[in-house]
């Protein structure tokens, strides 16, 4: 009972401010049904004036249908315990000492129908609710056509309307709260992949920068006892490379970064050639698609980096190819290769490319190559609408 109290001032606290209720329609508990008893305070007077023969029996009979329907009522807001047999056993037993109180003695004790309807109306959902709310009726008004006559009919009509009106309201309460629950579940998924997104942003802008970064200032470092103006050509750059970091991150945060595949190529150049790795770009075929060079010009910011961290290579090698059905790019160095023996797509930045190309109908491989080194080779699906060709 407290907790039904507490539901409904927080019901009414919540209307007062005029905000949305978190749950709305009756709690999700058998509390909201137990006030319905208040029905069968007129047989419970009589057993209890002596007015009822057989007192003893009407009193038992009391107790067992009291005892019934809250056991009912109770499981009825669980799902799974609502589909138990228990749980229909249980209301088979209570229509069973329905009919035995209502024959035996009639009156008043012909509103625990009623009272048997909603009981039945909060177990049975669903297609077979008219059906079973049919049955308890007719039941209901041929006992009580029995002691009323046509009269009876009215107890005939109200356990109807609890049966069905009650399966209605908790069928579509249990609705709108799973409804609910299914939408809070989607905003969170929606909030995770959000934050994957921008993981993976982060991972490819921070670790290809801060690479460029440390290359350029070792380059910077190792220029500066001999050869001054490079080493401020260096330290020019790496102010550049710092002040684009910072624009691309803001972008990155707001969600609206799209990427250049030129803009990239040429960063791959000045980084690979700081880091002493001569670079050779070919690209050929129809631009592709600003979607398509967004998601290489990730590719070969991600395999760029990984050439001038890991692979002590002194030639790397950048295609881009389109025509036909896709867009392909390919990223060589002669280095060390793959550090483990079978190395397929590992890594952060490479699983998250991996992940994103294959949401985009395309696909990356990256390991050994023919002749050593590491090769990341990018395909992606191409426009058929773009007729021209660029070479660079």
């Amino acid at each position: 009972m407290a907790r039904f109290r507490a539901s409904q001032r927080e019901t009414r606290g919540t209307r007062r401010c005029g905000k949305q209720e978190e749950n709305p329609g009756p709690p999700p508990s058998g509390f909201t049904l137990l006030p319905w008893l208040l029905m069968g305070l007129g047989a419970f007077s009589n057993v209890f004036q002596g007015r009822t023969s057989n007192p003893w029996i009407g009193g038992l009979g009391l107790l067992a249908f009291n005892s019934l329907y809250i056991y009912v009522v109770f499981r009825a807001f669980d799902k799974q315990k609502r589909q138990e047999r228990s749980t229909r056993v249980a209301l088979g037993l209570m229509a069973a000492v329905t009919c035995g109180l209502a024959v035996g003695y009639g009156d008043g004790w012909l509103l625990f129908f009623p009272l048997l309807g909603l009981a039945t109306g909060s177990v049975v959902r669903g297609p077979r609710v008219k059906a079973v709310g049919a049955a308890v009726a007719v039941l209901a008004g041929a006992v009580s056509y029995a002691h009323d006559g046509w009269d009876g009919m009215t107890i005939a009509y109200a356990t109807w309307t609890s049966t069905m009106v009650t399966a209605a309201i908790l069928s579509l309460s249990e609705a709108v709260r799973e409804l609910r629950a299914a939408r809070e579940e989607l905003a969170h998924r929606a909030v995770e992949q959000e934050r994957l997104r921008f993981s993976r942003d982060l991972h490819d802008l921070l670790g290809h920068t801060m690479s460029v970064i440390v290359v350029k200032s070792e380059a910077a470092r190792r220029l500066a006892a001999r050869d001054l103006d490079a080493a401020l050509a260096q330290i020019t750059d790496i102010e550049s490379v710092g002040r684009q970091a910072l624009t691309e991150i803001r972008e990155a945060v707001t969600g609206y970064r799209d990427g250049s595949l030129s803009t990239e190529l040429d960063r791959a150049r000045s980084a690979l050639t700081a880091a002493g790795i001569e670079p050779v770009v070919r690209r050929s075929g129809p631009p592709p698609a600003a979607q398509t060079e967004a998601l290489l010009g990730w590719v070969v910011r991600e395999a760029v980096t990984n050439a001038v961290r890991h692979s002590g290579a002194r030639r790397c090698e950048i295609a881009v190819t389109g025509g036909g059905e896709k867009v392909r790019l390919t990223v060589s160095d002669d280095g060390r290769g793959p550090l483990t023996a079978g190395a397929g797509v590992g890594g952060t930045g490479l699983t998250g490319l991996t992940e994103r190309l294959a949401a985009a109908g395309g696909t990356l491989t990256a390991g050994a190559g023919e002749r050593g080194g590491f090769v990341v080779r990018a395909e992606l699906p191409a426009p058929a609408d773009v007729a021209h060709t660029v070479t660079a």
